[in-house]
């Protein structure tokens, strides 16, 4: 499939011939399902803390927390033209009768757009927008009173006015304060004030971002920090990178041969946010808070996501500690089977590794480089709330392809709805995943793992898209806090839903979450 021509080509790219073999391959395979055991619940896979627990491991966190080489990871990259789908959906209808809907039409046909425009002025982008009409003459209470919701969108979305469909979500306006509007990219530089400060006054936060935004998120950090240093008494290092091009995925048509483009080039895709598992690898940190951008509230909302994010670090620093200090007594040569037992017990209990069940057969020997092998590995705690109905991937017991049985957060998509047991098990969870998590990237003597070698490959997607009017399938790398972590120790901790709050249309800014009353 390949000609001497591709191979020039890949090799240019700097693209390593078998893996691209590999991608192939799994087109042609397909990934396996992810094979359920038990949905991780209360007490079987999900640790919940009461008050004196959730304060005490906050106050664990307050004392060791700063000591550590901390960092914030953001991804940062999303589109936000996915949030507009609606207010597009209503611009086509427009523009095919050449005019705007009746209140009627929208009511019936569009009731988010009807929503949006009767709410228009609680966007904290609303003076914007207003500012970007009345520039061309425009003026807004106008166009809304005679019902010219076009325009008005219009100079929303495209590069007419503000050009919200061509920016990533971090840079559009989400929250309203007294004499400002906040950016996620500000509200997460104030988070990580309060919960990601070393012990010399800096805060570390790195943002992955899209090479053609780079400059804009510079811009809107460099406006912002100033403030938040003078207002916390903080030091911001901001941090930014970019998924690599080694990382792209290829593209094949529907019989799984290489697409090509016009010009007969193989084409390449982005491969999902599993390809950051790369940029984080690239960081020199030891303790790393990963959140997604959209994920963010106002400052009066703010209190419970600092605490639960000190919960979370604070479990982490407490394992990560107790773990080290038996990787240590491991490593000697008076290793006894009281000791391995209890290490064994912690493995267990605290960190919700199931033992093999061959382990209790082992000899002394083969217990202790087991132990070494399971414990010695990159830590993940991982906050879940209880699930609302919201989407999104959740947390599982899974058996990989060796037989292990392990804590694993699964996307819905890995999941094999046409299997009754499998959707059985899927329908029986009782938590989803809202991508709060905390990580311990190094090991006992203080390197850094090679994330790299945690990964499941077997875990990948393959999905549906196209090109030029051609269908072609694209190949997804197992996803950042799925397949890319499949391999870490694993623990999952229940946070309250108010700490997740994402936006994914434009009309969740209206929710009272996201809101300021009185603003």
């Amino acid at each position: 499939m390949l000609t001497n021509e591709d191979i020039r080509e890949l090799e240019n790219r700097k693209k390593n011939i078998s893996t691209i073999r590999q991608q192939i391959e799994n087109f042609e395979k397909g990934f396996p399902y992810a094979d359920l055991v038990a949905p991780a619940k209360k007490d079987d896979g999900i640790l919940v803390f009461d008050e004196a627990g959730t304060k005490q491991l906050a106050e664990y966190f307050n004392l060791h927390g700063p000591g550590y080489n901390l960092l914030k990871f953001v991804p940062a990259s999303g589109a936000a033209s996915r949030m507009f789908k609606h207010l597009f959906e209503y611009l086509e209808a427009a523009n095919a009768t050449g005019k705007d809907l009746s209140e009627a039409e929208i009511q019936q046909q569009f009731p988010q757009v009807d929503h949006f425009i009767h709410n228009i002025e609680k966007f904290a982008f609303f003076d914007d927008l207003k500012r970007a009409l009345s520039k061309d003459g425009f003026d807004m209470d106008k166009l809304l009173s005679h019902k010219q919701y076009k325009t008005v969108i219009e100079y929303l979305l495209t590069k007419k006015g503000l050009n919200y469909a061509k920016l990533p979500k971090g840079l559009l306006k989400f929250h309203r304060y007294d004499s400002s509007a906040r950016m996620p990219v500000g509200e997460h530089l104030v988070e990580g004030a309060h919960y990601a400060r070393r012990k010399n006054g800096e805060v570390h936060i790195h943002f992955t971002v899209s090479p053609e935004h780079r400059t804009k998120f510079l811009e809107a950090v460099q406006s912002a920090a100033p403030q938040y240093e003078k207002m916390f008494g903080v030091k911001y290092d901001i941090g930014f990178s970019e998924q690599k091009p080694s990382t792209d995925t290829i593209a094949v048509d529907m019989n799984n041969k290489p697409f090509r483009e016009k010009d007969g080039k193989i084409l390449f895709r982005p491969g999902g946010h599993g390809a950051l598992i790369e940029n984080l690898n690239d960081l020199d940190s030891e303790v790393v808070f990963i959140k997604n951008i959209d994920n963010v509230v106002p400052d009066r909302l703010k209190e419970p996501t600092y605490l639960y994010k000190k919960v979370i670090g604070g479990l982490l620093i407490k394992l990560q500690q107790q773990t080290f200090d038996y990787l240590e007594r491991l490593e000697q040569d008076n290793v006894d089977d009281t000791l391995l037992e209890q290490i064994a017990r912690f493995a267990k209990n605290e960190l919700l590794i199931r033992l093999d069940e061959h382990f209790d057969k082992l000899e002394t020997r083969g217990k202790r480089q087991f132990l070494l092998n399971k414990l010695n590995r990159p830590i993940r705690v991982c906050g879940m709330v209880k699930n609302e109905g919201e989407p999104g991937g959740g947390p599982f017991w899974v058996k990989n392809a060796k037989g292990e049985i392990s804590l694993q957060i699964v996307e819905s998509s890995q999941i094999d709805f046409n299997d009754p047991e499998q959707k059985s098990i899927a329908a029986n969870a009782t938590h989803f995943n809202p991508v709060d998590l905390v990580c311990g990237i190094r090991d006992f003597k203080g390197r850094k793992f090679d994330l790299r070698n945690f990964v499941d490959p077997s875990t990948g997607f393959i999905s549906i898209k196209s090109k030029d009017g051609k269908n072609l399938k694209a190949q997804e790398l197992p996803g950042l806090w799925n397949g890319a972590m499949a391999d870490w120790i694993t623990v999952f901790v229940e946070t309250p839903v108010i700490t997740f709050n994402p936006v994914k249309t434009v009309n969740d800014l209206l929710r009272e979450e996201h809101l300021n009353p009185g603003i």
